[in-house]
């Protein structure tokens, strides 16, 4: 063990001064990450299209190459899933993450390089744990097994050269077979498909398991450590793990969370990590202990471009590089990648906290957002809020999700949120103006919509019975793994289905 951590802590080094390096030289390194992949693409069809070849500049790629979404590429997609090859990247693509985010209720299959599985995806993992040991040396991390709640979606054969799945799965039945003895639990037990089983196989494979660490999606991850509980009587989950110290989350903001954790993991010496890791690659990771934001990584084979959010209707937006973006602006996220994406926009928005280094927070979706009378909402907006009202109540959040109520003829506008408390509001009627309040500080177009109930009123705020997001995920389909509750709609889909539901 003693080696095994000599050796781990000299790349750990060797790894860190690089992420400096990069660090310092941000538009340089994004620069060359670009220059790299169009030679590697110049002789793909894709390249051949655009003319990669003579592609000498940022400047010049982006006047020959769109800006793209899924509906775009997906064409090319469908013939690389029959098998046909040097379509978008170099050679056959073998794997595809299905993804089951809630943009679509359609599934997109996104391509999975070689290069992206090691050079992003694998790559970020490793880095988590190199940021990890360096804010706190003494981790005693590899005592123990690590515990990662993916997918529950098993590796499906498309033909006989190609597969898909759940990220989380592509990458357990990629990963060196030495990391067995550092993971937990056995692959056929993290690649189940029927989620309840997993969890109780997860359950009883682990509970006996020295776990140092977890990863996973923090509401999914919240289920399996209250059914250990149960299962185990305990009180905390310190009495089932006592050496747990690290927690990397990502898919969705932790704010609502945590104090669930803290409650279930009653330790100051517990450590939580935000990574931001998406079935298209993996681009940041939390790096520091005393801020929330994550350090963008500019090495792992993806290209950066943002697109200001009221740039995203036009017909040719312009997206702006590393030296043209600013801090507390909303940006959608547009990824050149090493797994064949070309301008891709993935659908989440981001704010810079820094730009030098380049750090950033994840303030939402593209398509994730209310906007039915001009306020502008979106996910950040609503959490802070939400943290606010909490803090003002006693109250702790489980599960939320909220939509416009549109005007009628005799009525106003207003927003609808429907709320599963893990610890009630000492007065609901008071949570609701507070969290009216808190988006009037935050949002200044909401501020205005909200003036002297002109356009909208006080919005209304229903308490969820228990359990009433988990069947609703359930019979949707999405029970598990990277599955997440859409927090912000602006059609009442969603919440409609839920307020049924309520009763």
């Amino acid at each position: 063990m003693q080696i095994i951590n000599s050796l781990v802590n000299w790349l750990n080094i060797k790894r860190m001064y690089q992420i400096e390096l990069f660090k310092k030289h941000p538009v340089d390194v994004q620069q060359e990450q670009l220059f790299k992949l169009i030679n590697k693409a110049a002789n793909t069809e894709w390249g051949k299209k655009y003319g990669y070849h003579s592609v000498d500049s940022v400047e010049k790629f982006q006047e020959r190459v769109p800006i793209s979404r899924y509906e775009d590429f997906k064409p090319y997609i469908d013939r690389l899933l029959k098998g046909e090859t040097n379509i978008l990247w170099p050679g056959s693509i073998r794997w595809f993450a299905k993804s089951s985010g809630t943009t679509s209720d359609k599934s997109k299959f996104i391509p999975v390089s070689k290069e992206a599985l090691e050079n992003c995806h694998f790559r970020g993992g490793k880095d988590t744990l190199a940021i990890y040991f360096s804010n706190y040396p003494d981790s005693k991390l590899y005592s123990g097994k690590g515990l990662t709640l993916g997918g529950s979606q098993q590796i499906n054969k498309i033909n006989n050269k190609s597969f898909y799945g759940d990220l989380s799965a592509i990458l357990i039945d990629n990963m060196p077979f030495w990391t067995y003895f550092v993971k937990a639990p056995r692959q056929d037990i993290a690649l189940m498909a029927e989620w309840e089983e997993k969890l109780e196989k997860l359950s009883e494979a682990t509970i006996s398991e020295n776990i140092t660490n977890i990863n996973g999606v923090p509401s999914w991850m919240l289920v399996l450590l209250k059914h250990i509980l149960k299962k185990t009587g305990k009180s905390n989950i310190l009495e089932v793990w006592p050496n747990l110290e690290l927690f990397v989350h990502g898919g969705v903001s932790f704010a609502p969370y945590q104090e669930q954790f803290r409650k279930i993991i009653p330790s100051d010496k517990m450590h939580y990590m935000e990574a931001y890791n998406a079935s298209e690659g993996f681009f940041a990771i939390q790096d520091s202990p005393y801020r929330k934001d994550m350090l963008l990584m500019l090495d792992y084979g993806v290209f950066y471009e943002f697109v200001p959010m009221d740039e995203l209707e036009k017909d040719h937006p312009k997206a702006l590089t590393l030296d043209e973006v600013e801090t507390d602006t909303n940006y959608a996220i547009v990824i050149s990648t090493n797994g064949g994406l070309w301008r891709y926009m993935i659908g989440d928005t981001i704010r810079f906290t820094s730009t030098f280094p380049h750090k950033i927070k994840i303030s939402g979706r593209t398509k994730h957002f209310i906007n039915a009378f001009g306020e502008e909402v979106i996910i950040d907006n609503a959490e802070n809020a939400l943290k606010k009202a909490c803090e003002k109540t006693g109250a702790i959040i489980k599960e939320y999700t909220a939509a416009p109520v549109y005007m009628g003829t005799e009525s106003k506008g207003t927003h609808e949120w429907i709320v599963e408390f893990e610890k009630e509001p000492n007065d609901l009627e008071y949570f609701r103006h507070v969290l009216d309040n808190a988006l009037q500080s935050i949002n200044s177009d909401y501020e205005a919509k909200r003036y002297k109930d002109i356009t909208l009123e006080l919005p209304l705020v229903h308490q969820a019975k228990p359990g009433l997001f988990y069947q609703w995920m359930k019979k949707r389909g999405k029970l598990g793994g990277q599955n997440k509750v859409p927090r912000l709609s602006n059609d009442r889909k969603y919440i409609d289905d839920l307020l049924e539901m309520n009763g």
